[in-house]
């Protein structure tokens, strides 16, 4: 269980920080609603669940004490030390009040689908095509060691990760649309990138301390 909770809290956090995915699904939200908005967050989250799934299954094919797999989570401590770093230094780096654009008018049924699936490819092209996704992925997956590393367990992780990611865009794209929302949002952004990135730092260094613990 305290595992599970490292890296549900490690995953939440980093989705706390605005990336590519966030405007994507803000500006989508903010043109055409946030209907069409839950089509860009679905797609996001296949391209996640399809690195979740590859990650694992890379992880999966080491063992556990090989020179390998202590190298890759040494990998992944140092990315999420990167990332970590990232998140404060540049803490209030991104301006989410830019994002105005003027709503579309009334669609047609057809044409309203139509917008959904093209709102769904441009999602999975956003979330697939950003190496970030992979290598956070491949971090968390190379940290996950002890008893609760089966099929079984793997599983739960990903699609607690899945369904996190899926909800989290959803809750973005309702709320993105109101306009109070965003300007709180973006007055308690840059307190949320660093904390953020003080959790992520000490995470990775946690995990580094027990791997060159003898």
């Amino acid at each position: 269980m305290q595992q599970f909770l490292i890296l549900a809290a490690a995953h939440f956090l980093a989705l706390l920080s605005p990336g590519p995915d966030f405007f994507l699904i803000a500006r989508t939200s903010l043109s055409a609603g946030w209907r069409i908005a839950s089509g860009a967050c679905l797609g996001i989250a296949v391209a996640n669940g399809v690195f979740i799934i590859a990650a694992f299954a890379g992880a999966a094919a080491l063992q556990p004490d090989s020179a390998t797999f202590v190298s890759l989570q040494l990998a992944g401590c140092a990315y999420l030390l990167y990332l970590g770093i990232l998140f404060i230094r540049h803490a209030g780096a991104n301006t989410l009040m830019d994002v105005h654009l003027k709503k579309l008018g009334n669609r047609r049924p057809a044409q309203h689908a139509l917008a959904w699936w093209r709102a769904a490819g441009m999602g999975f092209l956003s979330g697939i095509l950003n190496p970030k996704n992979a290598l956070f992925y491949a971090s968390l997956a190379t940290m996950l060691a002890g008893a609760h590393t089966g099929a079984g367990w793997k599983t739960f992780y990903g699609a607690w990760m899945f369904s996190v990611v899926l909800l989290w865009d959803l809750l973005v794209a309702v709320l993105i649309g109101n306009q109070s929302v965003l300007r709180r949002f973006a007055r308690a952004l840059p307190g949320l990138e660093r904390s953020s990135g003080v959790v992520l730092i000490l995470l990775a260094l946690g995990v580094i301390a027990v791997l060159i613990t003898p």
